[in-house]
C-alpha cells in the first residue's frame, strides 16, 4: 500500500476530470481526494497499490475531453483510517 500526492497537467480542468477520478478511484477501492488548482492543474492524493493507482490514471485519461500531459508525483505516508475518495473544492 502506498500514498502519492500528484499534480497533473494538461487538459484537466473543465472536462470532468475530478468527478471521473472520484468515480474510478471509488470503483477500484482507492482512497484520497482530488481538487482543481489555481494554475490550471489538478491536485490529488491517492492511496492504494501502485497497480491500482496506475490503472486509475489510465482510466481517467480515457475520458473524452481529458488529456493528461504530465504528472509530478511524490510519495507520502499512508493514512490508516481514511475511507473513500472525494472531490474537494
Amino acid at each position: 500500500m502506498i500514498r502519492q500526492h500528484m499534480k497533473i497537467f494538461g487538459r484537466v480542468q473543465g472536462v470532468g476530470f475530478r468527478y471521473r477520478a472520484s468515480y474510478v478511484a471509488n470503483g477500484l477501492g482507492l482512497t484520497g481526494w482530488v481538487r482543481n488548482d489555481w494554475d490550471g492543474s489538478v491536485e490529488l492524493e491517492v492511496q492504494g497499490t501502485i497497480e491500482q493507482i496506475n490503472r486509475m490514471l489510465s482510466l481517467v485519461n480515457q475520458g473524452t475531453y481529458i488529456m493528461i500531459e504530465d504528472i509530478k508525483r511524490k510519495e507520502l505516508p499512508c493514512m490508516e483510517h481514511e475511507s473513500g475518495f472525494h472531490v474537494r473544492s
